[in-house]
């Protein structure tokens, strides 16, 4: 029996295991490094989040970005000059050589509740034994797939996450449905890879964010839209400032926040690569696709009207939702136990969910921490007070 188990090695298990390490906790963590962020995003992307926001965390802040940057000789500011996904994940798994060698490189197949704790089952056939877990699971099992694309066979439809590289749709005419970062970001891979694209959105307006201006900012801009680790504005510094306070909010006001704030949209350094270079169909619903030979169809539904698109293929660039019911670990027992608001679990205000010992961190504790949770920002607060939480009921075991 050990003490803790995480489950998951991207930014949010890697730095909850450097706290780990540096309280001298009994631990084991379990995932491939930074797996999502190297197999899952659209290689050549930009992060929409700010380089002070893009960092992984330690209790000694030993091994930032800025410092790898810096000791690497690669570009770096804090504001200002968004990081290439190749830095972060470089970073990423630098971070995890220096600061997590105990990580191992391996996945698990199975998690049950058993006496004084869990019994967590491995791909290599070693089960072990552990009394508290946390699941740092990412959003790899959440991808969305709207329901009218859903019946298509994968040759014609998948989704954003199921791809890193492009090079297989040369020549090939591609829609990519979504009104977000992951539908320019996929948008501008395809067009390197000389594909022809198109982009469907419900939306009508595609939205990119603003470039941060003149650095400093200028008093004014900071006292009207201070800046934060989600971006600028009163609304995000609330988020970020007062997760803690979030949580007390009613149901329904917190998931709406989660839903609506910090919605859909574009980063601004990959606006140059697609405006101007590819049609654009907004306001428009898809109300049916079908297969038309090697081909997608799509029927297009608008207020002026409705119009059809062929593809070769479509890429849905349409997000992810929490669904625990989609973890394949979790054994229905242990599902049928763990509270859930729109299938994401509740949480205490240390991270544990309503099965005492199992703790869930990043996008599946936005709905009780609210939009914070979902970036790998909200690390450092998750880290810090999820830590000092585990080693506390440690001592008192003890």
């Amino acid at each position: 029996m050990i003490d803790v188990t995480v489950i998951g090695a991207g930014p949010y298990g890697l730095s909850l295991a450097a706290y780990l390490r540096a309280l001298k906790l009994e631990f084991r963590i379990f995932g491939s490094p930074m797996q999502t962020w190297l197999s899952h995003m659209p290689q050549g992307m930009l992060l929409k989040s700010e380089g002070f926001a893009s960092t992984l965390y330690d209790p000694e802040a030993a091994f930032t970005l800025a410092g790898y940057c810096r000791q690497e000789g690669l570009p770096y500011a804090d504001v200002g000059l968004p990081v290439p996904l190749e830095t972060f994940t470089s970073y990423g798994l630098a971070f995890q050589k220096h600061m997590v060698p105990e990580l191992e490189d391996k996945s698990v197949v199975s998690l049950d509740r058993s006496d004084n704790g869990f019994q967590i089952a491995l791909s290599t056939g070693e089960v072990v034994r552990s009394r508290r877990v946390i699941a740092a699971i990412g959003i790899s099992h959440f991808q969305y797939l709207p329901p009218v694309l859903s019946s298509l066979p994968k040759e014609l439809v998948t989704h954003s996450s199921e791809h890193h590289t492009f090079e297989r749709f040369e020549g090939k005419k591609v829609a990519v449905v979504g009104a977000g970062a992951s539908a320019a970001d996929v948008a501008a891979a395809l067009l390197d890879a000389g594909a022809e694209v198109e982009i469907v959105a419900r939306r009508p307006i595609f939205l990119f964010h603003e470039p941060p201006g003149k650095i400093p900012r200028p008093l004014t801009d900071r006292v009207r839209a201070p800046m934060t680790g989600l971006g600028p504005g009163w609304k995000s510094w609330l988020c970020t400032e007062a997760p803690l306070v979030f949580r007390q909010m009613p149901q329904q006001f917190r998931l709406r926040v989660v839903r609506k704030h910090l919605g859909p949209a574009a980063g601004y350094a990959v606006k140059d690569r697609v405006v101007g270079h590819l049609p654009f169909h907004l306001g428009l619903n898809i109300t049916a696709a079908e297969r038309k030979t090697c081909q997608v169809r799509l029927q297009l539904c608008g207020i002026e009207g409705s119009r059809e698109l062929l593809a070769d293929h479509v890429i849905a660039a349409t997000g992810y939702r929490t669904d625990l019911r989609r973890v394949p670990f979790f054994s229905a027992d242990t599902l049928a136990q763990i509270r859930t608001e729109e299938h994401a679990p509740a949480l205490s205000s240390n991270f544990e969910s309503s099965v005492p010992g199992l703790y869930f961190v990043g996008a599946a504790s936005a709905n009780t921490f609210g939009p914070l949770t979902r970036f790998a920002f909200g690390a450092g607060f998750t880290t810090r007070r999820l830590a000092k939480h585990l080693a506390k009921a440690g001592s008192s075991r003890n």
